[in-house]
């Protein structure tokens, strides 16, 4: 007997001992664990026709929304079986849909991993083409309080001149 999706996708998630939780029958959230975006949840979603994608990666831009929206559109042409997408608030995903038909364990992990790679590579530069203003203002605060600025190690080119 030939496995659902639905088997398909839970086999997976189980194999590669992923944190997921199946909110209804066909409808996952899964943790993605990452380095520089520490946890991306990709939303897997068993509709009739398609295995729907969504990833949230970034909140919308305090700044540079053309800047922004021209990097993530160039970065589109390389991305495969997901594409960058701005919802109704501005926010930044990752979304696609891969047929019923080819929902295998091979093209489940290879859309993952796809998710997974995107949104942890692109996470710096939409931080700093969209944020950089806030990371600015974040160095200079916790360096007055004496705060620990390891996690804004990669914006060091930001931090403010003394």
């Amino acid at each position: 007997m030939t496995p659902t999706p639905r088997d398909v996708v839970l086999s997976v998630l189980r194999e590669s001992e992923l944190e997921f939780t199946e909110h209804r029958s066909g409808v996952f959230d899964v943790d993605l664990p990452g380095e520089r975006k520490l946890k991306t949840t990709c939303r897997l979603e068993i509709g009739r026709h398609a295995l729907g994608v969504h990833a949230f990666v970034a909140r919308n831009p305090d700044e540079n929304h053309e800047g922004v929206y021209r990097w993530l559109l160039e970065k589109n042409l390389k991305l495969f079986g997901v594409a960058f997408a701005i919802d109704s608030a501005g926010d930044v995903y990752l979304d696609g849909r891969l047929p019923l038909h080819a929902v295998t364990p091979e093209e489940v992990d290879r859309i993952l991993g796809a998710v997974l790679t995107y949104a942890d590579e692109s996470f710096n530069t939409i931080l700093e083409l969209g944020f950089a203003s806030s990371i600015r203002k974040e160095w200079a605060w916790r360096e007055a309080r004496g705060e620990s600025t390891r996690n804004l190690q990669a914006f060091e080119h930001l931090r403010p001149a003394d």
